[in-house]
């Protein structure tokens, strides 16, 4: 009885995918699970490129507010990380086990945890966020009332974007990657077609600035969640996503196992993304915008590596929940390939335009010298940032994150803070020694990920444990 049960939840949607991710073609099935979200990525980039552009237009330092506010809400968002990580891991595993009420359970669960910590991180971020960009982050005077500004709209967006990626990752557990996309290139695209409007303020609309690109980030979440809600409900029956208190002691023992590490490495990543922000900002507001523009322009190179990754942690999670431990670990290797041939192919086609695309966003000629140097640096060892990430997926998907966030720790502490300190001061080379430490983390990085996911005992599932 109970086999026909959970046969007649497989043919009601939780694991009409499991057969294709399980045993079709690695390949292709990473690039069919990949491509929605890399769609969705490459929506997401113009719309990032694009309202840099705006503000850009708006005013010349101004473009670099949304980089200096990113790494704190990252900060704030940290446990979110943590919650999509163990929601992925136990959810797939669980629908490549054909375990799909304990999948469904499992989903109430997550979105419970996420609504009630997205608004306390929220709340905190929007009461502390004078303090830190103050105190801790050190933003140039001449931008700071813009972050203010900015920080205070994006507060609202921390508590929805704790609602929208659990719901997106819930999706992807099972296997619809389709979906989630879609919805977020509709929310995304009204972003696009409003931020002109509302930051430089055409037509009836009023001029805004900073303000303006930060009101439409929550316009297009609140899209985003509705159409998710909307697919969960008509698509998914079984998958009662809701409210609930039955919370037991041993799932959230499961959950801190798994998203503890992750959690580890958000903070650690968040603080040091503050710090290493704090040591641009004291190199002044050129560059600081450097900074912010090349980031934009490496979006474009990198957007293949945040479709893919997701496809290798679904892919990784089923197999091991339905035992394929072999085909779970040659899923990373060609997850790996696939990542770094094409982050590299990007590289080389945007390193010789890289000028013409700076000249987008600046005319002013240090801030042109100083993005100039941080692509040449950083553009070589974009392919080594992708093998890092495929290390993390590979980590979230089995579920086994301690190595990874490790790897994580010691890429971001070790080698872009303190030595990037010990370059830019100590050895006297300014920015470029910044550049060349986030370089050279990247390399490391990716290369001790690689090594990992050859060498390291990963594949073993933690749902039977539960």
């Amino acid at each position: 009885m109970s086999d026909e049960i959970e046969e007649g939840v497989e043919s009601r949607g939780i694991g009409k995918y499991r057969d294709q991710i399980v045993s079709g073609p690695i390949i292709r099935t990473l690039i069919w699970l990949g491509l929605p979200p890399l769609i969705n990525h490459i929506v997401m980039m113009v719309y990032h490129v694009a309202d840099a552009l705006w503000l850009s237009m708006y005013s010349d330092y101004v473009v670099s507010v949304p980089r200096q506010t990113w790494p704190v809400v990252m900060l704030f968002q940290a446990v979110l990380n943590a919650l999509t990580a163990a929601s992925l891991s136990i959810i797939s595993q669980y629908v490549g086990a054909k375990s799909y009420r304990e999948a469904s359970a499992s989903a109430s669960k997550f979105f419970t945890l996420a609504f009630i910590l997205g608004g306390i991180f929220s709340t905190t971020f929007y009461m502390l966020r004078g303090f830190i960009f103050t105190s801790i982050v050190s933003v140039p005077p001449e931008i700071f009332d813009d972050v203010m500004k900015y920080s205070g709209i994006i507060a609202v967006d921390v508590f929805l974007n704790y609602i929208s990626f659990i719901y997106v990752t819930i999706l992807q557990s099972v296997g619809d990657t389709r979906r989630p996309a879609i919805v977020n290139v509709i929310a995304v695209s009204a972003n696009v077609a409003l931020d002109p409007f509302l930051v430089l303020g055409i037509g009836p609309f009023p001029r805004l600035g900073v303000v303006g690109a930060s009101v439409t980030d929550v316009m297009g979440k609140l899209i985003s969640i509705t159409g998710l809600t909307y697919i969960l409900r008509k698509s998914y029956p079984d998958l009662k996503v809701k409210f609930t208190s039955n919370i037991d002691f041993n799932w959230v023992k499961l959950v801190l196992r798994i998203g503890v590490p992750v959690l580890a490495l958000g903070l650690t990543n968040s603080f040091a993304f503050v710090f290493q922000l704090r040591l641009v900002n004291a190199f002044g507001v050129v560059v600081a915008t450097a900074y912010s523009i090349g980031f934009v322009i490496m979006d474009i190179v990198d957007g293949a590596l945040w479709g893919f990754v997701g496809a290798n942690s679904i892919m990784v999670g089923q197999n091991l929940g339905a035992g394929n431990f072999s085909r779970a670990r040659e899923v990373a290797y060609k997850s790996a390939l696939l990542v770094f041939s094409v982050i590299l192919l990007g590289s080389l086609i945007l390193y010789p335009i890289r000028s013409d695309l700076i000249v987008v966003f600046t005319d002013d000629p240090q801030v042109f010298a100083e993005t100039d140097s941080f692509l040449k640096t950083l553009l070589p060892t974009l392919s080594f940032f992708g093998l890092f990430m495929i290390g993390m997926s590979t980590g979230r998907g089995s579920g086994h994150t301690l190595i990874p966030t490790l790897i994580g720790i010691v890429r971001l502490w070790g080698i872009r803070i303190l030595l990037g300190y010990i370059l830019a001061f100590n050895f006297m080379m300014g920015s470029y020694g910044i550049w060349l430490a986030l370089s050279l983390s990247n390399v490391i990085g990716g290369s001790l990920s690689i090594a990992w996911i050859k060498y390291g005992s990963w594949t073993k599932a933690v749902v039977g444990k539960y």
